[in-house]
């Protein structure tokens, strides 16, 4: 068998797409591997030294089960490869057929309290004190795992819903954000501080304001220049293990990704209205935490619709455009047993 290519696309990994095969300064072609064409190439051997700190957060264990398996599972790695073609591309890239073939587990050195932490603070907040907490969280830490998980390659094109009536078509002047003494609670805004909720297509800005079927919705379209905003609708698929120096890192990473995730679901989970003025306050410090950290904004998942949601600190940075009017046709219905 000949020399065979792998490219970024098998790996669907940000740090190496971005940082390390450019600086490789590979050709391109048609990959062996995953069969992307017009892509970057390197010989799998190439790219050891940046797996090999991966590798070593895992320990041989017959329980175990096998490095692509965790590597797919913790980091969201090899996405378009089954396990067999998987294990075929690493065991090149370590050059070791064997260690690829069997059980590892995950090393018992590295350990996580965010999570436990932010789960102590959450409950502190919302039920026993508002201002003056007993409980903490590591803000450094916070602040470290954020830098990890910033937005790319956004629209500039979002959208914003209203439900209104035949006789009332909004102009977008009333379509962006409440002043500030009629801004209420909000998932990512406390109560008095607007920021500007937009959707990434029409129909999840309307999916957003839970029509009911029948309603007429005005949908405005807004422009986001670039900004610099945190993502948190998938983090093990966001951070990339490659850009750390060591395996103590990446370990530290791996037992944090958790607390992440946690932090991604705070900003989508379904929240009753009656609740809301309590059930919002965990998202909306955490939302506070992001702003103070420079960022201009958050990226979420939609938990009405498939597109994605950015909830923008300053609605000034946004500029209206046109404003149509659409009828609510369907409103769809899932249930699932408790």
């Amino acid at each position: 068998m000949g020399t065979r290519y792998c490219c970024p696309e098998c790996f669907g990994d940000r740090g190496l797409r971005e940082d390390i095969f450019p600086r490789l300064k590979p050709p391109r072609g048609r990959c062996d591997f995953c069969k992307s064409s017009d892509v970057l190439l390197v010989e799998p051997a190439q790219l050891a030294n940046w797996f090999e700190p991966l590798v070593n957060v895992y320990e041989p264990s017959d329980d175990g089960k096998l490095l692509v398996e965790w590597m797919k599972e913790d980091w969201a790695l090899l996405p378009r490869m089954d396990v067999a073609h998987a294990k075929d591309l690493l065991g090149e890239i370590l050059d070791n057929g064997n260690v690829v073939r069997r059980n590892f587990a995950p090393s018992p050195s590295y350990a996580g309290e965010s999570l436990a932490k932010w789960e102590m603070f959450r409950d502190e907040v919302m039920y026993k004190n508002r201002w003056f907490l007993k409980q903490s969280i590591d803000q450094d830490r916070l602040r470290q795992l954020l830098s990890h998980v910033i937005a790319t390659d956004l629209p500039d094109a979002w959208f914003r819903a209203r439900i209104t009536t035949e006789d009332n078509i909004l102009s977008i002047e009333n379509m962006g954000a409440p002043p500030r003494r009629r801004a209420s609670h909000g998932r990512a805004n406390p109560a008095g501080i607007p920021y500007l909720y937009l959707g990434s297509k029409p129909e999840t800005a309307v999916a957003e304001i839970r029509p009911h079927t029948g309603e007429i919705a005005c949908v405005a379209e807004f422009k986001v220049p670039d900004i610099r905003a945190v993502d948190l609708r998938n983090p093990r698929a966001r951070v990339s293990p490659f850009i750390l120096t060591d395996a103590s890192e990446i370990g530290q990473l791996r037992a944090d990704l958790p607390f992440l995730e946690r932090l991604g679901d705070e900003l989508t989970r379904p929240v009753l209205p009656s609740g809301a003025a309590i059930d919002y306050i965990p998202s909306q410090y955490l939302c506070e935490f992001i702003k103070d950290c420079g960022f201009d904004g958050v990226v979420y998942r939609s938990s009405v619709s498939d597109g994605i949601n950015l909830a923008l600190f300053d609605p000034g940075r946004a500029t209206g455009g046109t404003v149509s009017v659409v009828d609510v046709k369907k409103v769809s219905i899932e249930t699932a047993p408790r």
